[in-house]
């Protein structure tokens, strides 16, 4: 696989990482420019390993790995795309109540895993190729930790334009992309 090859697949792998980065700046109360660097850093960490660990996989069992992962990236996502949505409507009873100022780390590994697992899947067909599966994995993991940082500044704006709706907003939108992932499955 040649350079521009690569490249395109690496920002091609970050696009789901990047709209959940969205949704999870605007969440929050005016994320620090620190905050988008500690998510695009869990982001991109995890979508460095994630076609490693599909590599690995590819070589033992890529009929397995290919037939379920699009569901687990499903129902996580729709799971913590649900919980954001439930979280946006709780707090909008009427009482004010401050957004966060940063997200758990254990959802942002939750959510970078749930967006990452088609990088899985492109490093289980990555193992039947002559690439580096090393330097493409790093080539997505950096472009998906510029993306996911570049997400959260650019929520960090539509935040207080849409308050507290924006966690149901990334709430749906995760909920999207878990669709689109199951849709990009099954769509002939």
């Amino acid at each position: 696989m040649n350079l521009s090859a690569t490249i395109i697949l690496a920002f091609g792998m970050s696009m789901d990482a990047f709209a959940a980065s969205i949704g999870k700046g605007a969440s929050l109360h005016k994320p620090k420019f620190s905050e988008a660097l500690r998510t695009g850093l869990i982001f991109g960490i995890i979508e460095t390993l994630t076609p490693l660990i599909g590599w690995g996989l590819g070589m033992l069992a890529s009929q397995f790995v290919l037939e379920w992962n699009h569901w687990i990236a499903f129902v996580l996502l729709v799971f913590l795309g649900g919980r954001m949505v439930l979280e946006g409507f709780r707090g909008d009873s009427g009482e004010i109540c401050e957004a966060p100022r940063r997200h758990g780390f254990w959802l942002l590994v939750t959510t970078a895993i749930a967006t990452s697992l088609d990088a899985m899947a492109v490093g289980v067909g990555l193992a039947f190729l002559q690439v580096s599966i090393v330097t493409t994995a790093l080539a997505i993991g950096c472009a998906t930790f510029i993306m996911s940082t570049l997400g959260m500044m650019i929520g960090r704006f539509i935040g207080p334009l849409l308050g507290k709706r924006a966690e149901i907003l990334g709430g749906i939108v995760l909920i999207g992309i878990g669709a689109q992932i199951l849709w990009g499955h099954f769509a002939p």
